[in-house]
């Protein structure tokens, strides 16, 4: 079977790794035969409960060690284990969706993500607040216009550079996260590299005119990852978004191209940085035929989605307990093929 992240393609991979490699940790063991070995070691990606158990006992194992016990030393470089405490998740929802498509969420996959998780609305909502959820009102407009949405990017954008986290995933509340899916991914890439992962909704660069001064314009081409199927943004990379999207500059920088806030951040990492796009077929929106997703590979992907397209409901084709009537998304019969325990599955 493959591993989540053997599925993207990783266009900059050898930039990636000459970094990964000058950046990671490094022990020095010894080894019997002769001439020195390089080995990178990491460790796979386990659903968070598991990773909290282990982590305890390998979270401070990065530092040098040499040992002067005779032969030659053995290299072993050891990646400190991403957890899903290191991931912050950013789910982009309005007020009149609480009741509903949120409600969802919160009752499958963020009830296995609660505390990294992280709601971005324009409306005070009490009940959720009074559960524990992690909830940001940003105040901007409830509508589905350019402003709006980049307004609400920007306190996404914000909210994780505030935070300790190693990465930034947004996801709208249409989503289903899957979170071992997600760590496999996001383990796979150097922890200190430039990462920009997601899934773009068209088949070409999209093009678009970049407003420049005195009412000139020129015209620019870039990849974007969807936000209907969320992506994925290293820190390292997020720092280095700062001058145009800190703040109310990615307001402005979104006005600049006169596109939402998904674009937006696809402008600043490609043409602004000059890095490239990871192109990753494990994220999904209701934008593409849900239905080619095959039951067998649901706990490789790291999102999935539901909604009406081409006028008729578009959610994927999975067996389960729960009639179409009952859960439509499938998310409920998806959250039960992967948590089986869970309370309420049947």
């Amino acid at each position: 079977m493959r591993s989540a992240a053997s599925a993207c393609m990783i266009s900059n991979t050898p930039n990636l790794w000459l970094h990964w490699l000058s950046s990671v940790k490094v022990r020095v063991l010894p080894h019997p035969s002769s001439g020195a070995r390089l080995s990178a070691a990491r460790d796979d990606a386990r659903p968070a409960a598991h990773n909290s158990s282990s982590s305890s006992s390998s979270g401070g194992g990065e530092s040098q060690h040499r040992h002067q016990s005779g032969g030659n030393p053995h290299i072993q470089v050891t990646p400190k284990r991403l957890q899903l405490r290191d991931v912050f998740i950013a789910v982009k929802t309005t007020g009149r969706f609480h009741k509903t498509r949120l409600a969802l969420l919160l009752e499958t996959w963020i009830s296995r993500t609660k505390a990294h998780t992280f709601i971005f609305t324009d409306t005070e909502d009490e009940d959720l607040r009074s559960q524990g959820y992690n909830m940001v009102v940003t105040g901007c407009h409830s509508d589905h216009s350019q402003q709006a949405l980049s307004c609400k990017m920007s306190a996404e954008y914000d909210g994780f550079m505030a935070s300790d986290k190693r990465w930034f995933c947004h996801v709208d509340d249409d989503n289903y996260v899957n979170p071992a899916a997600l760590l496999s991914l996001l383990s796979a890439f150097p922890q200190e590299g430039d990462v920009y992962v997601g899934k773009p909704s068209l088949d070409k660069p999209i093009t678009a005119q970049e407003l420049l001064e005195g009412n000139q314009t020129r015209e620019v081409r870039f990849w974007f990852a969807t936000g209907g199927a969320g992506f994925c943004l290293s820190r390292r990379l997020a720092e280095k978004m700062i001058p145009w999207a800190s703040g109310s500059r990615f307001e402005q920088t979104s006005s600049k191209i006169r596109l939402p806030d998904d674009c937006t951040v696809g402008f600043i990492v490609e043409k602004r940085l000059g890095i490239s796009m990871v192109h990753c077929p494990l994220f999904h929106s209701h934008l593409e035929n849900l239905l080619l997703v095959r039951q067998r590979s649901i706990p490789q992907q790291v999102t999935l989605s539901y909604g009406i397209f081409e006028n008729k409901m578009n959610s994927i084709e999975v067996k389960g307990r729960f009639s179409r009537e009952e859960d439509p998304s499938r998310f409920k019969t998806v959250h039960c093929l992967l948590y089986p325990l869970t309370s309420w599955c049947p």
